[in-house]
């Protein structure tokens, strides 16, 4: 056996995804990181040893330009180009090369963090170090750093350093919660393990082993829906253990979900009820994928009433949108449904006083131990969101080391500091500009070839009739500078008044119909034609506006192939939401029309796509598309010229991806595109000198949404453009964010 010592800046405990994005982040802002995690592989819950699909803010789709970007984007975007099929042991990969690719991080896998040494009164602990053991090599490896990150999801890390936490759920009148029992329990979300088949071509019997439980003695069959064609996630409600110790009770959770997992392919394979003579178990998990165990106490916990309620805080440094997803305590014996969701109009912001112990001064916090209640932690549990808190939480410690502070600290007197450096790296981060001084391109005059200025949606080809006599139809759109006239392409069975409405989003965090502005009702004739609709008396802030149509039994919309333009979406009402008075995001579906191009026109002529935007302001949308859009194909630019030469030593730019398309990394759906079609592909940065335009760098075949340019030092020109030659598929060119810096 040996016995070692490893310094760091910074410790990051736990290799989920959030571990992963805190070390990468932190070790992208300059500190040395040791990663530390109990298993042979990254990624968690979602590594190929437990196998759950990354859902996130998006939601399966139900939110609305929501997809995260920075390093959880990062992933997903390496993912679909890599691993479209969505093999788990690729995904291991993707995740293992992101943080391979970072030479300030060491890593340490296999390694179990057991004890930790702490010290200080109860209210003001510090850690001074943890202890790992190595098992396949046998070293016993001491880390010591300043700060130390608890991302082991059960939080052990914590425990050890005696940082305050809580366990089970809280009664109604902790924090007023209407979803939280009346009577506090120890009761929490269960676990869970998957299983994968395959097809074999040839018949195959089963033979149930001995723990095998018989699931049609509980009518499980009945209560749940089985099909020979699922696999893995689809799976999700096999869930057990809620009643239980996720920790303690481990190994009698794991026997009975494998009790369990068999008992389902037994009735699968051999109840006669299902065409499976073909079908072998592939893969049965062996690890139970917990949901649940400690959330630390952190200087604000996050309740129910800042999910719903879309609390926006000054510490903002990451966004949620799953909806509060609940479920019950007895798991797959329960009599109930398998889960409940709560949505709220949007998306919602995490704080940064959720990251880190209120008691414990170097801990911070990652993942699904973050400072939550019971209720807001069944949204911020999905590992996608876990992800961006990650990135936030990795950012403030190499932020906390760099200034010699603690987390505290930085949410109280440098957090201006650290919202700057996520939104310089891409992070997930709503509703905060960019407006760091060091910034050339804040001073500069922008210009561009052309600019999107009609805001309409012809599409290609024939449009199709979409009946809207069982469904509200909506379009979301950028109302910059106003909307006073829109047309919408329709298919009258007969002549019928068609009512239609103009909302507001209620902010840049939703993008569904909220406030009430105007309502007109408007003759439309029979046959195909355009209903008018007159907004002119309408006063308008900008921001984004949904113009809705009203279900109608004698009334189709018109729509064509294509994407109407970036920031317009159709949209679909599930239920006749708008009469409810509580806007939920999941009522409304954008999965029916998009990428597909609703016939409709606007006036005046809209601002929303002015090259201007590219320097300062939103990198995401946000009360608007907020991103330059070119009028055509062909090569185009964007173009910053300052009053006199600068120093231009760094080109940072941000492209748009498309945050609307929901990409999961296994199998829950297929996105068609290895890259996003509006991504830009080919284009280069050139810099003027006296004798013209000169090139500084080039690239053709780009896929990532953010890409650096370290040019030459001897560098210095009065007007800097980025020219776009080709795109993914898109017919326009569109730039999110062009960054000059000297150094």
């Amino acid at each position: 056996m040996m016995q070692i010592a490893h310094t760091a800046d910074v410790t990051v405990v736990g290799g989920g995804l959030a571990g992963v994005t805190a070390a990468v982040s932190a070790a992208r802002n300059g500190a040395r990181v040791a990663l530390i995690n109990n298993r042979g592989v990254l990624g968690g819950n979602s590594s190929s040893e437990i196998r759950v699909w990354v859902v996130g803010a998006t939601a399966h789709g139900a939110q609305k330009f929501a997809r995260e970007t920075g390093l959880m984007g990062e992933l997903f975007a390496e993912n679909q180009w890599r691993n479209p099929e969505g093999n788990p042991i690729l995904w291991d990969h993707v995740v293992l090369d992101l943080v391979r690719a970072e030479p300030n991080i060491t890593l340490f896998l296999n390694t179990e963090v057991r004890e930790v040494e702490a010290g200080g009164e109860e209210e003001d602990r510090v850690i001074r170090s943890v202890t790992g053991w190595q098992s396949g090599s046998e070293k016993l490896i001491t880390f010591e750093s300043p700060i130390f990150l608890d991302c082991t999801g059960d939080g052990l890390v914590g425990l050890l350093a005696g940082a305050r936490f809580a366990t089970g759920r809280e009664d109604r009148s902790v924090y007023g919660e209407d979803w939280a029992p009346d009577v506090a329990d120890d009761n929490m979300l269960g676990s869970t393990i998957l299983f994968y088949t395959k097809d074999t071509g040839r018949p195959v019997r089963f033979v149930p082993p001995g723990i095998t439980k018989d699931v049609e003695a509980f009518d499980l069959p009945l209560r749940r829906h089985i099909d020979p064609g699922m696999n893995g996630c689809d799976y999700w409600w096999i869930e057990w253990g809620g009643e239980l110790d996720a920790v303690a009770d481990n190994e009698r959770i794991r026997d009975e979900l494998w009790g369990i997992v068999f008992g389902i392919w037994h009735h699968i394979k051999n109840s006669g009820r299902f065409d499976a003579d073909n079908l072998t178990l592939e893969w049965v998990g062996s690890l139970p994928g917990k949901r649940e165990y400690r959330r630390f106490l952190g200087d604000h916990v996050l309740t129910q009433q800042d999910i719903v309620g879309q609390t926006r805080f000054p510490d903002s440094v990451a966004f949620g949108g799953w909806s509060i997803d609940l479920h019950p305590p007895g798991g797959i014996y329960a009599a109930d449904s398998p889960s409940k969701h709560l949505f709220g109009p949007g998306l919602y912001d995490i704080p940064f006083r959720c990251l880190y112990s209120a008691n414990v001064r170097n801990l911070m916090l990652a993942g699904r131990d973050i400072s939550a209640s019971h209720v807001a932690f069944g949204s911020t549990r999905v590992m996608a969101t876990c992800a961006v808190v990650g990135e936030a939480a990795g950012a403030g410690a190499a932020l906390a080391v760099r200034r010699g502070v603690t987390p505290r600290e930085i949410a109280t007197s440098h957090l201006g500091e650290l919202q700057s450096m996520l939104l310089r790296q891409d992070a997930s981060l709503l509703g905060v500009p960019w407006q760091d001084p060091s910034d050339l391109a804040l001073k500069a005059a922008v210009t561009a070839s052309s600019t999107l200025t009609r805001l309409a949606g012809d599409g290609g080809g024939e449009p199709e009739p979409l009946p809207i006599g069982e469904a509200d139809f909506g379009l979301l759109l950028p109302a910059d500078p106003r909307i006073d006239v829109v047309r919408i392409g329709v298919d009258a069975a007969r002549a019928t008044t068609a009512t239609v409405e103009l909302w507001g989003t209620g902010g840049g965090l939703n993008h569904i119909p909220v406030e009430p502005l105007a309502r007109r009702e408007v003759r439309v004739e029979a046959g195909r034609g355009r209903l008018e609709a007159r907004f002119d008396d309408v006063p308008f802030d900008g921001g984004e506006v949904v113009v809705v149509v009203r279900r109608n039994a004698d009334l189709a919309v018109l729509v064509g192939v294509g994407r109407p333009p970036y920031g317009v979406l159709g949209l679909l009402s599930r239920e006749p939401a708008l009469d409810t008075g509580k806007p939920q995001s999941n009522a409304w579906s954008a999965f029916e029309l998009r990428r597909r191009t609703p016939r409709f026109e606007v006036e005046p002529a809209t601002a929303a796509y002015r090259p201007e935007q590219v320097a300062g302001g939103l990198a995401r949308p946000y009360d608007g598309p907020n991103l330059w859009v070119s009028e055509g194909g062909g090569e185009q630019h964007v173009e910053l010229r300052w009053s006199e030469e600068r120093a231009i030593g760094r080109v940072e730019l941000i492209f748009n991806d498309d945050v609307d398309e929901d990409l999961v990394n296994l199998h829950h759906h297929r996105t068609p595109y290895l890259v996003m079609p509006e991504l830009v592909k080919d284009y280069r940065i050139e810099v003027a000198r006296t004798g013209g335009w000169e090139t500084a760098a080039s690239v053709t075949g780009n896929r990532m949404r953010r890409r650096v340019h370290v040019l030459d030092p001897a560098t210095r020109a009065g007007a800097l453009r980025v020219v776009v030659t080709a795109t993914n598929g898109d017919e326009r060119a569109m730039i999110v964010a062009v960054r000059v810096f000297e150094t």
